[in-house]
């Protein structure tokens, strides 16, 4: 592992966190400096809007694999991608960071407070702001409102991208041959990812078959 070059605690005097996590190569890194830093974490892989379910367990079994590796606790949420489409159907054609993506934040952030609130965490997080594809202001956002449902409950709007925090990510993506992702998780991107890669005079995404070198 390589050595973190600055203290990392946590705020609001929390003895633990409850981190939310969208996938393994977004997680790895963060979870890396947590454990150096001594940090009790527990992970919690709650994805609704990852379908198909192929695509979800090929992300999820890879989170459990490297959560295991490191001795960290993970915690498994319900697949409910029904309700999750119903909630997000009328924003079908909203662009990649519009109105869906925060809706998508809003009902994973949502779980993982509720969570954290019924298993006494006073702090969480997410893995979701260290992607470059992701804006980073709209997750905080989401977590911060997702907080506010709870007394004592704090959201950590930590930036992982930073102290060569993203550059960590690929690393440890190669490291791992962790599954090389196409698309955001959703059906949308899915249907959008392969409109674009036809137009390119691409193949479209082969779910399962791409992994980092």
């Amino acid at each position: 592992m390589s050595k973190t070059d600055f203290a990392l605690t946590l705020p609001n005097h929390a003895q633990r966190l409850l981190l939310h996590s969208c996938c393994a190569p977004c997680s790895a890194s963060i979870l890396e400096r947590l454990v150096e830093a001594d940090i009790d974490v527990t992970v919690y892989f709650y994805n609704p809007n990852i379908q198909p379910q192929q695509e979800y367990l090929l992300r999820k079994e890879q989170n459990i694999r490297f959560a295991k590796k490191l001795g960290v606790t993970l915690i498994d949420g319900d697949y409910d991608a029904k309700t999750w489409l119903k909630r997000t159907k009328d924003l079908a054609h909203e662009p990649e960071r519009g109105q869906r993506c925060t809706l998508c934040f809003d009902i994973r952030l949502e779980q993982t407070a509720r969570f954290a609130h019924q298993h006494h965490f006073e702090l969480f997080s997410s893995t979701l702001g260290i992607s470059r594809w992701k804006n980073l202001e709209q997750v905080h956002q989401c977590g911060e409102k997702a907080a506010t449902a709870y007394p004592n409950l704090h959201y950590w709007s930590f930036n992982w991208r930073k102290k060569g925090g993203s550059q960590r990510m690929v690393e440890l993506a190669k490291q791992e041959h962790f599954y090389q992702q196409q698309y955001c998780g959703c059906v949308y991107s899915l249907r959008d990812t392969n409109k674009w890669r036809k137009i390119k005079g691409l193949d479209v995404i082969d779910i399962g078959s791409e992994y980092y070198q």
